[in-house]
This record gives structure tokens, C-alpha cells and sequence, in this order.
């Protein structure tokens, strides 16, 4: 397999090869990112090609000194599936308000125990937008106000589904031990 400082020298030069060899190395992980969001398998593939071609189109911005390339490239793809999502006004997703009254509380992260791949697991069970919602707090650092940007709902919402997501995760893993 061909050193990943080559493959990024061919991708700056926009070789197709190197391209094809980018996409085809990170498309496992990218794949698992996007079906976080997306329960169609034509949706995450749209959602990691508008990524990847994102990251094709800018990797000449991408500073080895600022970070590591996989998490730029993760953020950029992550970032395209959050464009996606917000672009798609006809696609209904159950989402229910929560008022102040009836109270949202804990900060517990549900995931603090698990390994990286226990808790794709467990994500898959639910429902894929309180999936999309919980994923972006508790795995990728989003606060409730930057998930509300993102996703275009309301603060409400948000916080219905952390607290939804919790107590699922809690039945289900009560049912694994």
C-alpha cells in the first residue's frame, strides 16, 4: 500500500489514481461516520462523495502543522453530511420539542465505558435522528447551540433527543449485561 504522504503528493496534483486510493483507504471509516446521519445507503454514499470531493477540491489547504490529515478529512466529510442534512427540506424526520418545564438534566456521557466500535453498535439502535443528535454530542464535541446551527431545529429538539437517546442506550445496555 502506497505511503499516505505519496497518495496526498498525488491527490495535489490531481491524479486520478491517487484520488481513487485516498477515497478507497478512508471509505470504511467515512462510511461509519455517514451512517450516523443516513438510514439509505444512497444517502451516505452522496453524503461521503460531496465530502471527499470537498477534500479533493481543498487539499491544498490542508496544513500537516495544524493537525493530522485523517481528522481534516473526517471534519470536512462530516461537515458535507451536515450540509446534506440541512439542504434536504423535504426529508421528515421525527423530531419533538422539549419545553423548559419538562426538565432536561445530566451531563452523562452514555458512551464513557465503550470502545470505538461497541458504540457504533449501540448507535445503530437508534432511532437515526436521535442518532444524528447524539452522535454529534457525545462523540464529535458538538455543543447543544453548534448542533442547533447545524442541523437548522430548534434548542428544544436537541436536548429531546439527548435525553431520548439516553434513556434508550439505558434500556439497551441493561439488556446486554
Amino acid at each position: 500500500m502506497d505511503n499516505l504522504d505519496q497518495i496526498l503528493a498525488g491527490c495535489r496534483r490531481k491524479e486520478r489514481q491517487s484520488q481513487e486510493k485516498l477515497y478507497r483507504q478512508f471509505y470504511p471509516v467515512l462510511f461509519a461516520l455517514c451512517k450516523n446521519f443516513f438510514e439509505e445507503k444512497h444517502d451516505i454514499l452522496t453524503a461521503i462523495n460531496n465530502g471527499m470531493l470537498r477534500v479533493f477540491q481543498n487539499i491544498d489547504q490542508y496544513d500537516p502543522a495544524r493537525g493530522e490529515f485523517f481528522n481534516w478529512m473526517y471534519t470536512t466529510v462530516r461537515n458535507a453530511a451536515l450540509t446534506l442534512l440541512r439542504d434536504r427540506k423535504t426529508q421528515h424526520f421525527d423530531y419533538v420539542e422539549i419545553q423548559d418545564y419538562m426538565g432536561f438534566e445530566s451531563a452523562e456521557n452514555p458512551f464513557e465505558q465503550l470502545s470505538g466500535g461497541d458504540i457504533h453498535l449501540y448507535l445503530l439502535k437508534l432511532p437515526v435522528a436521535t442518532r444524528r443528535i447524539c452522535g454529534l454530542y457525545y462523540l464529535d464535541g458538538f455543543s447543544i447551540k453548534e448542533i442547533v446551527g447545524a442541523l437548522g431545529i430548534s434548542e428544544g429538539t436537541v436536548k429531546w433527543h439527548l435525553s431520548e437517546s439516553r434513556a434508550k442506550l439505558k434500556i439497551i445496555f441493561e439488556k446486554s449485561l
